[in-house]
C-alpha cells in the first residue's frame, strides 16, 4: 500500500491530538482512520513517549507504526509560552481536542479547556486519564496495568487455582480508547446536528469502560451476592465451553450454550445418548456437571489433530474453531478474504503487515493514508496553514518552541 489523499466520512473533522502512550492517542488514530485530520503535537525533543514502547526495528518502534497512522506530526513544546500560542492557533479551526495529562497541568499551560473554549466555543476535549477527573485518586498516575486489575478484569482472569492474570495486550487503553472515539462522535453529533452549536469536556477514565464490560459479573453480586471468581475457560453461564487440546498440541475452542448446539455436539462426537441423561438435560444441568462434559469432549478433540476436529464438529453444526497465533490468523482465508489486514512497505521497516479500518463502511469506507511519522514531519506544513511565515517558523525553532 501507499499513501493516499484522505477518505471517509469524517473529512472535514480536524482533531488536535496533545496526549501520549495509549488510550488518548488510541481514540484519536480511530476518528483518523474515517477520515479525520489529525494533528498529533509531540514535545519537539523527546516526541510522545509511544515512540519507546514496544519491540523496535533497526532503532525503529514497531507499534508506532499503527497507533500514529494518518496522523501529522507537529513539534510544539507545550511548556513555551509560544508553543501554548501555536496550540491555541490551531484551536480556533479545529473541532476537537484529545489529551491525557493529570488533571490541572494543563491549566497551568492555559490549555485547558476552560481557556481553550474561550478561544473556540466548539471545541471538543477529550480527557483521558487513569482515574477520572474528579475523586479521591484523580491525581494518582494511572496506567493500564492499574487499571484492568481495579477494572475487576484481572480477579476473573485466569485459572481457579492460579493468581488473577492481567492481559497480554493494553486492554484498558484499546477499550477506553473504542468508547473515547465513540464518546467523541455523540458530542460532535449534538454540537453539529442537535444544533446546540457548543463544544464540551469528555470526561474519561482508564477503569470505567472496562468496567462496562463486566456489567454482568457486576449485576450478580448486586442481584445475587455473587462474586463471580476465576474460572479458567469454563463459564457459569454455558456449558461445554472450553478450549481443548488436540491430537497435533494445537488447541480448539468450543461453546454449546443453546439446547440445539449442544445435541448436534453429542452427535458430533459420538454420543447422542447423553442428550437425555439427566445430567445434561438442560444447560443448568450441564453446568453443574461441566468437568464430566469437559472430559468427554476433550478426550473426541484429543484424539485427532486440529483441523480434522473442526472440521467434523463444524460440519455437525457445532460451535467450534481454531485458537490462533498471531502467524496462524494472518494466513486464515477468512481473514484475507475479509481484508483484515494491508500489507505495506514502510520506508523504516520495509514490509510490514497492519490492521485494517475497522469497521467496514459500505458508501464511506475508511482507509489507512499513511503509517505512523517521523517526529515532526508536518510541523511546517501544519504552522504555514496556520499563518506562520518561514522566517516565524525558523524563530519558533531556535527559540525551542517547536
Amino acid at each position: 500500500m501507499t499513501p493516499t489523499e484522505p477518505t471517509g466520512p469524517l473529512q472535514g473533522l480536524t482533531v488536535i491530538d496533545l496526549a501520549t502512550m495509549m488510550a488518548a492517542p488510541w481514540a484519536a488514530t480511530f476518528l483518523a482512520d474515517f477520515g479525520a485530520d489529525v494533528i498529533k503535537v509531540e514535545h519537539p525533543e523527546h516526541g510522545d513517549h509511544a515512540r519507546q514502547f514496544g519491540l523496535s526495528k533497526g532503532g525503529q518502534p514497531v507499534f508506532w507504526k499503527t497507533l500514529a497512522r494518518n496522523k501529522r506530526s507537529v513539534t510544539v513544546n507545550l511548556k513555551d509560552e509560544h508553543g501554548q500560542e501555536i496550540v491555541r492557533k490551531m484551536v480556533r479551526s479545529a473541532d476537537v481536542v484529545v489529551e491525557n495529562f493529570r488533571p490541572g497541568v494543563l491549566t497551568g499551560w492555559g490549555l485547558d479547556y476552560e481557556q481553550l473554549a474561550l478561544e473556540n466555543p466548539r471545541i471538543i476535549m477529550l480527557s483521558v486519564t487513569g482515574y477520572g477527573q474528579n475523586g479521591p485518586y484523580a491525581s494518582r498516575a494511572g496506567f493500564g496495568t492499574l487499571l484492568e486489575a481495579m477494572s475487576g478484569f484481572a480477579y476473573t482472569n485466569g485459572h481457579p487455582d492460579g493468581p488473577p492474570t492481567l492481559p497480554a495486550v493494553p486492554l484498558a487503553d484499546g477499550v477506553a480508547g473504542a468508547f473515547g472515539a465513540l464518546s467523541i462522535m455523540a458530542a460532535v453529533y449534538e454540537r453539529d446536528v442537535a444544533g446546540s452549536n457548543r463544544g464540551q469536556q469528555i470526561d474519561m477514565s482508564l477503569f470505567e469502560p472496562l468496567a462496562r464490560l463486566h456489567e454482568g459479573h457486576l449485576l450478580e453480586y448486586s442481584a445475587l451476592g455473587l462474586v463471580r471468581g476465576r474460572l479458567g475457560n469454563r463459564s457459569l453461564s454455558s456449558a461445554p465451553r472450553n478450549v481443548y487440546r488436540a491430537a497435533d498440541d494445537r488447541w480448539v475452542a468450543l461453546s454449546a450454550s443453546a439446547q440445539p448446539v449442544f445435541e448436534r455436539l453429542m452427535g458430533a462426537v459420538g454420543r447422542a445418548e447423553l442428550v437425555k441423561d439427566p445430567r445434561f438435560l438442560t444447560n443448568h444441568d450441564r453446568i453443574q456437571n461441566s468437568a464430566v462434559l469437559d472430559e468427554i469432549v476433550g478426550a473426541w478433540i484429543a484424539a485427532r489433530p486440529r483441523d480434522e476436529a473442526i472440521e467434523t464438529l463444524s460440519r455437525s453444526g457445532a460451535a467450534v474453531g481454531p485458537i490462533y497465533s498471531a502467524q496462524e490468523l494472518l494466513e486464515d482465508p477468512q481473514v484475507k478474504a475479509r481484508g483484515s489486514f494491508e500489507t505495506w512497505q514502510d520506508p523504516d521497516l520495509g514490509e510490514i503487515v497492519i490492521p485494517s479500518v475497522v469497521a467496514k463502511f459500505s458508501r464511506t469506507p475508511g482507509a489507512v493514508r499513511h503509517l505512523g511519522q517521523g517526529k515532526g514531519e508536518a510541523t511546517r506544513v501544519v504552522l504555514t496553514e496556520l499563518g506562520y511565515s518561514p522566517e516565524e517558523i525558523d524563530a519558533l525553532s531556535e527559540q525551542g518552541a517547536i
